[in-house]
Parts: C-alpha cells; structure tokens; sequence
C-alpha cells in the first residue's frame, strides 16, 4: 500500500474528505497511477496532482475511477460536489495572479509520508520530491515577483507618456500635470470568423504553448475559445489556474486529443475549428 504525502495546508475540510476518500479507493483497489491513466484517460501526471490535493479533477475522472473501483458513484460524487463548491468558492476568491503558489504540506486527516509506486509513474520519492517541490516553489515565486516588477514598470511608463489632451507623448512632465492612472487588464471574448478559425480577439496565436500558471491574452484568448466550446474555465481574467485546466482536460477528450491539461498546436487548431 502507498505511504501517502501530506495533503498542502489550509485546504477546506470538504476537499481533504474528498481527496483522503479517492486515496483510500485507489489503495483498497490496488490499482496504479498508471492504471488510473489507461481506466479513465486523464494521464498520471494528472492523477498525481488530483491525488495530492494540487488539483480538483473533472467530475467524468472521478465518476470513472468510481466505475473502476465498484465504489458507490452516488455517496463520492455527493462528496465531489461539496468539496468542488469549496474549490471554486476558495480558489475564484482569491485576488491574485492563477493558481496560489504551493504551501507547506500538513494536514490531519491524511498521515504524513511519502507517496510511492516504485517512482516510475509519477509518484513522489523522498528528496527527490522534496527538491523538486521547492524548485517549484522558487520558480512560482519567480513568476510572481517578475509579474509584480513589471506591473510596476509599465505603470510608471504609462504614468509617464499618458499626460493632459495636447501634449506630446515624448514631452516631459511638468509640475502639476494631471497623470493619468494605469487601469487594470480587463478581458472580453469578441469573436470573429476567419479563413475558417475562430478567434476571440485577445491573441491570434495558433502555436504557443499555454499551461498552468501562465497568464497574458493568450490565456484570455484560450479562456473565451474554452467557452466557446462549451468548457467553463470559470471565467475569463488571462490567468491559467486549475480551472482553466480542468476545462482544458475535458476539451482535449472531447477532441480525442492527448490528455495532458496543457495547450499547444493541435489543441489550438481544435478550439480555433
């Protein structure tokens, strides 16, 4: 039986409920990440994360794995719903840029350790997981002061061109010139047709390569073609957080894509179609 990881901290009760349940299936059963992977077509990188607390998975893996299993769907997906109410409610409440950055690992409802399947699968094997853990840490953190250094930056600049009606942009200040403020990025979905794509207005890029914690129009542009395809990614503000991910993963196995959660060519031309 696995030795499971300690879930991240300050998760809701009704997630840990949820995330300990889906843990004690997978042990009971004796089934691999792997298994999981091939059973329910969601990979294990992406089983990994549902398993460890990093990620709410859709309700299709969740009703999956529960036919996988011989669980009672109705009783897990009764707790899926309350702990998917959680996510959202803590996760859309947040004011800051995607998905918040990974927290200390502790939880008292799931004993601590490791969580190990010969590690050719994803699973989490001692210092090993410890530096990358924290080399994920380091680069969030990275991600988030650069954001911060260059929201700075551009509000200075603009501060600096946008002055009073009849001044030059490349005029100097004066003392006592009104400044106009930089307004946050807002985002709208306008859709037009052409040559046979559609696009959203914010990005017309068919090839960059999107997954989570990325933000900009590009995320926007994929956020509006996700609701144009029918997948909410619970709202459009350029930030690729889990549920924009969640929503990314539904739309690959609806286009039988490869299901990886991230967003490249294929998965472009089949939300541009």
């Amino acid at each position: 039986m696995a030795r499971w990881k300690a879930l991240p901290a300050g998760l809701d009760p009704a997630v840990v409920e949820f995330v300990a349940e889906l843990r004690r299936l997978k042990d009971a059963s004796g089934l691999s990440l792997r298994d999981l992977a091939t059973g329910t077509g969601y990979s294990s990188s992406s089983w990994e994360r549902y398993l460890g607390g990093r990620l709410l998975p859709p309700r299709e893996a969740v009703e999956s794995m529960a036919t996988m299993v011989a669980a009672d769907t109705a009783r897990l997906l009764a707790r899926y719903d309350r702990a998917s109410d959680a996510w959202r409610r803590d996760h859309l409440g947040d004011a800051g840029a995607g998905e918040e950055p990974l927290r200390e690992h502790a939880d008292a409802f799931v004993s601590s350790g490791e969580l190990g399947e010969g590690g050719g699968e994803g699973g989490y094997d001692g210092a090993a997981v410890a530096g990358k853990e924290t080399g994920s840490r380091a680069r969030r953190l990275l991600r988030q002061l650069a954001t911060v250094g260059l929201s700075a930056a551009a509000g200075a600049v603009i501060a600096v061109l946008v002055m009073e009606p009849g001044h030059s942009a490349s005029a100097t200040a004066k003392p006592g010139t009104t400044v106009a403020a930089a307004k946050p990025v807002t985002y709208t979905c306008h859709f037009v047709r052409k040559a046979g794509l559609w696009y959203a207005g914010n990005s017309a890029t068919r090839t960059d390569h999107l997954q989570v914690d990325m933000w900009g129009p590009e995320v926007a542009e994929l956020q509006c073609l996700l609701q144009h395809a029918g997948e909410s990614p619970g709202g459009v503000d350029g930030n690729f957080g889990p549920l924009t991910e969640a929503a990314v993963i539904s739309a690959q196995k609806a286009f039988h894509l490869d299901v990886d959660g991230q967003v490249g060519p294929r998965t472009w031309a089949a939300l541009r179609r």
